[in-house]
């Protein structure tokens, strides 16, 4: 399983760093300044300059950030216990182990899941249960260094060094804060407490897939004195406005031993992996002007009208969306694409709205959606431009409140929302009545391990009086209505 640890709990790797000499007070920059304060509030800099390891233990949560009842909710989130992170900070190294218990109901079951992933200088990677290791991306790998800079320790150790550059000092009510920027071009707003010189929190601006261009922002609270240094036993991380983690840390060990934290050798020795499989897109007839466009692991469907196209599902991200909307439109090359329909909010499954919006379809979500559909669109996208950014368009969109029919001489869909559903308060389902398919998601995945939301759209079907033959998932393979009427 791979971890959801996107700047969830931020440890301390660094670099070594030569010490920068130092002059009289008068001689500093105000940058400088604010720099030298927080090092002599942390411990003096030839106590942060000397640091080899740090080991931090604790417990926090970790919130379900994309995948919550609505994009604004904040109930469900992962328990973390047993966390620990070993920092070799003179060879960027670390290493990170925790248990994660979700709060909710979850496709892999309530069980605990232990978690154990690292960073080695340019090498991310992620060890299985089975002891198994493997290479992350790139992506992930630097996600991770970025993580390693939301700490105190780590950005003014950074700061010291004499290639620092440092920008843009100001104060703010009982804030100074300063700009630092690493020698590989990262960019860290460090804030310290005017009166103490304690950090206060650490600010980065970070692309993220759906959210665009975010600031990832940790802050500190509760020092402790360890080892010489003083260290947050409190640490928050929010992406955007979205609060995504919190750590409180119960103990920490400055230059003890650490253990080996270099990366596993299958790890070290493989290739990154991709940042995401290049999308294959399969064609699978389901009924006449009805296709199933699959292939991996989120599907889409194609409903073919008198005068248009309408696809079903704008999954996971640009490359995928667009290639899906490529194939869709060759299925009847006369007609236009004209629509998409979203079935909910969750990341993996809103991943292409943008996309689909650069191509000029207008988006069908249920009401409770539109507000999230509005902020994705207008978001920016500069750190990494996508394809709206790359080609701006105008959101159309349209709202369904409980149900919708789309209908011609050729087609009729009726998209139906699944009330009381315990994954998502906003999902919508299509149903096709001449034809007898359900298309849905999430809410029965036919070989999934568990299938805790089957009886939810089982009473949803009822409520509507479907009469249902076929199910059509965006997860899993074609099913019929007798296997859900299994499914537990």
């Amino acid at each position: 399983m791979t971890p959801t640890v996107l700047r969830r709990f931020p440890g301390i790797p660094g670099i070594l760093l030569v010490v920068a000499a130092s002059g009289a007070c008068a001689s500093r920059t105000p940058e400088q300044q604010v720099v030298d304060a927080a090092a002599s509030a942390l411990g003096g800099k030839t106590r942060i300059l000397a640091v080899k390891t740090i080991v931090v233990e604790g417990d926090g949560t970790i919130a379900n950030l994309g995948q919550d009842m609505t994009m604004d909710s904040s109930s469900q989130q992962f328990v973390v216990s047993g966390y620990r992170r070993a920092v070799d900070v003179a060879n960027f190294r670390a290493r990170t182990e925790q248990t994660r218990t979700p709060n909710f109901v979850y496709f892999q079951g309530p069980a605990p899941q232990k978690q154990i992933f690292g960073v080695d200088g340019s090498v991310g990677y992620n060890v299985a249960a089975d002891g198994k290791a493997t290479r992350t991306s790139g992506v992930v790998a630097r996600d991770r260094a970025v993580d390693s800079y939301h700490h105190p320790v780590m950005l003014v150790r950074t700061a010291l060094a004499p290639d620092a550059k440092l920008a843009n000092v100001h104060t703010s009510g009982t804030e100074r804060t300063v700009d630092v920027t690493t020698t590989g071009g990262m960019t860290f707003t460090l804030a310290i407490d005017a009166a103490t010189g304690l950090p206060t929190r650490v600010v980065s601006m970070e692309d993220n897939p759906n959210l665009g261009d975010v600031a990832i922002e940790t802050t500190f609270a509760d020092y402790e004195s360890v080892g010489g240094l003083k260290l947050p036993r409190q640490l928050t991380t929010k992406t955007d406005r979205y609060a995504t983690s919190t750590l409180h840390v119960t103990k920490q060990t400055v230059d003890g031993d650490a253990g080996d934290l270099s990366a596993p050798q299958a790890a070290a020795s493989s290739p990154p992996a991709p940042v995401a499989p290049a999308p294959v897109v399969t064609v699978e007839q389901i009924a006449p002007r009805i296709w199933l466009l699959a292939g991996q692991s989120h599907h889409s469907v194609v409903a073919e009208f008198a005068d248009h196209l309408m696809l079903i599902e704008a999954p996971q991200n640009d490359a995928r969306t667009l290639a899906v909307i490529a194939k869709a439109r060759s299925l009847q090359p006369a007609k236009p694409l004209t629509q998409v329909v979203n079935t909910h909010h969750h990341f993996d499954h809103s991943g292409g709205l943008r996309a689909a919006v650069s191509e000029g379809l207008t988006v069908i979500t249920q009401k409770g959606n539109e507000a999230f559909v509005r902020d994705d669109v207008q978001r920016a996208h500069a750190i990494n431009p996508d394809a709206l950014a790359r080609h701006p368009q105008s959101l159309k969109v349209v709202t369904v409140d409980e149900d919708m029919e789309l209908k011609d001489a050729a087609m009729t869909v009726d998209l139906i929302h699944v009330t009381g559903n315990p994954h998502s308060d906003t999902l919508l389902m299509a149903y096709f009545p001449r034809e007898r398919v359900l298309v849905e998601v999430d809410a029965y995945s036919p070989g999934a391990a568990v299938q805790p939301f089957a009886a939810n759209l089982r009473d949803n079907i009822s409520a509507h009086h479907m009469r249902v033959d076929r199910i059509v998932p965006l997860h899993g393979p074609v099913a019929t209505y007798a296997d859900l009427l299994q499914a537990k």
